[in-house]
């Protein structure tokens, strides 16, 4: 058996190797067959947890941070290239959720030494890996795109998809470490894509191609991980509240048009951090079991149609 069949075989996910069997009926029907552990309960219980770009106070990292910790993660690892908020970000989280172990880590989501160092350590530390949430990004250039230069077209594809790259390049064969503790591979990979990723007008012409590329690399790799239990999934955000959208809220708020914000799609709004984080908590844990290689939209349903402006229709 060749090296590569080898680590196939060991990789095989607990419902391949163990798929789950009948448990009798009640009273004519099969009672249902689960995976997933109780909705009701901790969602992400003892898992080990990577999230980049949580330095924003208004971001979909910190948010998602939370939902992770207040969803009974072992340990979260929030990670930034700034460092600003990082240390208060783990304060407040240890201080909220006393149980969870919150570790601190700054550097560039797109350089590959410090991307295996994080991942390295979660492994060393707790041996195991669980959740990469690779949310790390920028908005990229705001101007046509003939104005915009090879050099920034490529810092833009740098920290928006090489890092989602790397992200599973290493979190991957991590998350087929086993223990006794976790006797299978398992694990979640979720990228931060965006409805620019899907339609155009969402973005400029680099940041687009860059969450389309995220898209990409999501549907791409779930087929290269096949059997192994390992998901990786895209989320699409559309207009929400963070510091990379800050200027256009404080605009529209200085103006007195925020109302205006987010009302092309069918909910009239923007949202919170906190819808997208509720998404990524989905995706990271076992419910989320049969979701994989997908662009989820969070948009406020901008992409289910073509838009159009209220009231010209006829």
């Amino acid at each position: 058996m060749t090296s590569v069949a080898k680590r196939r075989l060991q990789a095989l996910s607990e419902q391949l190797v163990a798929p789950v069997p009948d448990q009798g009926n009640f009273e004519n029907i099969p009672v249902l067959k689960k995976i997933a552990p109780s909705s009701t309960g901790p969602r992400v219980k003892d898992k080990v947890i990577i999230v980049t770009g949580t330095n924003s106070p208004l971001g979909i990292g910190r948010a998602s941070a939370h939902q992770f910790a207040q969803n009974g993660a072992r340990a979260v690892y929030i990670c930034d290239f700034a460092s600003t908020n990082l240390e208060t970000h783990k304060r407040e989280i240890e201080s909220l959720y006393p149980g969870v172990e919150v570790h601190t880590r700054q550097f560039d989501a797109a350089d590959e030494k410090s991307v295996k160092a994080v991942v390295d350590d979660a492994i060393a530390t707790y041996g195991r890996l669980d959740v990469f949430f690779a949310n790390a990004g920028i908005v990229g250039q705001n101007k046509l795109f003939t104005d915009i230069s090879e050099d920034e077209f490529l810092a833009t594809l740098r920290t928006n998809v090489v890092s989602v790259f790397l992200a599973a390049k290493y979190g991957a064969p991590a998350m087929m470490v086993t223990s006794s503790t976790k006797k299978y591979p398992s694990g979640s990979i979720i990228g931060t894509a965006s409805v620019a990723g899907l339609r155009s007008n969402a973005g400029s012409t680099d940041y687009s191609a860059s969450k389309a590329s995220v898209v990409s690399i999501a549907q791409t790799i779930a087929y290269q991980l096949a059997g192994t239990g390992v998901r990786i999934n895209a989320i699409c955000p559309g207009v929400i509240e963070t510091g990379m959208t800050a200027p256009m809220y404080e605009a529209a708020r200085a103006r007195g048009t925020q109302g205006k914000i987010g009302q092309l799609n069918p909910l009239r709004r923007g949202a919170h951090a906190d819808e997208v984080a509720r998404v990524a908590l989905f995706l990271g844990s076992e419910e989320a079991s049969y979701v994989n290689g997908q662009a989820w939209a969070v948009d406020g349903g901008l992409s289910a149609g073509h838009p159009f402006v209220p009231g010209k229709l006829g």
